[in-house]
């Protein structure tokens, strides 16, 4: 009987791939310990979004080789993908490296006592056409679990390193993605973000007709007692048919998280993002119209090469004009083999790091003028299953507002109505609404 550790950096979609580690682990009679726990297989799901998800996925090999030295070594993701070779430098013995269109074969190979054929298992991911099948039993002690829909991207953002890590976009069947939301209603999850690399170009690559709104909508129906969050959508695929559903659906969570990267339209065309200052705005505005009280998250990227005072000014002014609930800032980091990296006009980092203050802080503010507008309000909450460290019950209410509230157990992974009496942009604090959980 095999200990097993897993260790997981980076997105949604690899929080979903190593849940499917960890059932084919235990289908094969292995037992789940944590990274502090003595494990014979250790397993590090790694990231390449940025320059620091690299460095942190270096960190972790290393210090897990030092804590397990007679642990065998499994490292997977787009970090794995990206730098196998590095990896095998880095590492004082012999590791596995599995790259991310093989991900279905990574139990097999972890257990396998033969070593790791490592042509075999990395692959090429730019001739990856279909989606690795990696079917769930329950995502961990969560009441929220992701449901990865769709892999891969081939808008090739100058920045970006994932369609060179993660291949073309890639979808699941309607039908397999069924299945696999029935498991999780059956095992208990209250609630499913919807999730992928890039979730808006779901059923592109399918023959059935299948598209991003038939998606929620199939899901919503199937499981009107589930609560669906869609994760983030690029701009230029937020439709009409998408909001109308999204409002005629209860269990379609009013939420929205949106990549804009830069307010700048001379910025925009040098990422390759392919839309304009003014689009983003109005798709911003028709989101507030149809969805008045949804929550609108913004991605940012800052410091890009060439991003002059000016063009920093412009995305700044577009942010503080748009009626947004929060803001993800991020300072630009090259990434070798991307386009960008070769670009002139490279930030310094001190006014990188100024730039980003600045949005974080326009982004604290964006948060309490959100969450004030609906103190006074009573709104459905799933309760998580920990409490706060004020011994609180916690959770987010449908349009993701956090809220902390006294309670029993028993309002532990349930959805309960609970009144919004006051707060900051970290949390908001209220009461339940006496015997008003539903589930």
């Amino acid at each position: 009987m095999k200990k097993i550790a897993i260790t997981t950096l980076g997105c949604k979609v690899n929080q979903y791939e190593s849940a499917a580690f960890q059932t084919g682990f235990e289908e094969a009679g292995c037992v789940m310990v944590g990274p502090k726990e003595v494990a014979d297989i250790i397993v590090i799901n790694s990231c390449a979004v940025t320059a620091r998800a690299g460095a942190q996925s270096r960190q972790a090999v290393r210090q897990l080789m030092r804590k397990h030295p007679e642990a065998k070594i499994v490292i997977t993701g787009c970090y794995a993908q990206m730098e196998p070779q590095q990896l095998i430098t880095l590492a004082a013995k012999p590791v596995c490296i599995v790259g991310n269109s093989n991900k279905d074969h990574l139990v097999q190979a972890a257990l396998n006592e033969t070593p790791c054929d490592l042509t075999m298992l990395m692959g090429k991911i730019s001739k990856a056409t279909e989606i690795c099948r990696l079917p769930v039993r329950h995502f961990g002690n969560r009441t929220r679990a992701c449901l990865r829909v769709q892999d891969g991207c081939h808008n090739f953002c100058t920045y970006c390193i994932v369609p060179y890590t993660r291949g073309p976009s890639r979808s699941l069947p309607l039908a397999e993605t069924l299945d696999q939301a029935a498991v999780f209603a059956a095992e208990g999850h209250q609630e499913m973000v919807v999730t992928g690399i890039n979730v808006g170009q779901y059923g592109k690559d399918l023959k059935d007709g299948s598209d991003c709104v038939n998606l929620m909508r199939a899901l919503c129906l199937a499981h009107p007692q589930i609560r669906f969050r869609l994760s983030s959508i690029e701009p230029m695929e937020i439709s009409d048919a998408l909001l109308m559903l999204m409002t005629d659906h209860q269990n379609f969570m009013p939420h929205l998280h949106i990549p804009l990267q830069s307010g700048d339209d001379t910025i925009l065309t040098r990422m390759n993002r392919r839309y304009t200052r003014q689009n983003f705005m109005t798709v911003v505005e028709r989101c507030r119209q149809r969805l008045p009280e949804a929550a609108i998250g913004i991605d940012v990227l800052v410091g890009f090469p060439g991003e002059t005072a000016q063009n920093f000014a412009n995305t700044l002014a577009l942010l503080e004009e748009l009626d947004c609930t929060y803001l993800h800032v991020f300072p630009y980091s090259p990434r070798a083999g991307t386009l960008a990296a070769t670009f002139d006009q490279q930030i310094p980092q001190a006014i990188k790091d100024e730039r980003v203050a600045r949005l974080r802080q326009l982004d604290t503010e964006k948060k309490e003028l959100f969450y004030q507008r609906y103190v006074g309000t009573t709104r459905s909450v799933l309760v998580e299953h920990k409490r706060d460290p004020d011994g609180k019950l916690r959770g987010f209410t449908d349009n993701y507002i956090p809220v902390s509230f006294p309670g029993p157990q028993s309002l532990m992974n349930t959805i309960t109505q609970v009144t919004i009496d006051n707060g900051c942009a970290t949390q908001m604090s209220g009461h339940s609404v006496p015997d008003s959980h539903a589930r």
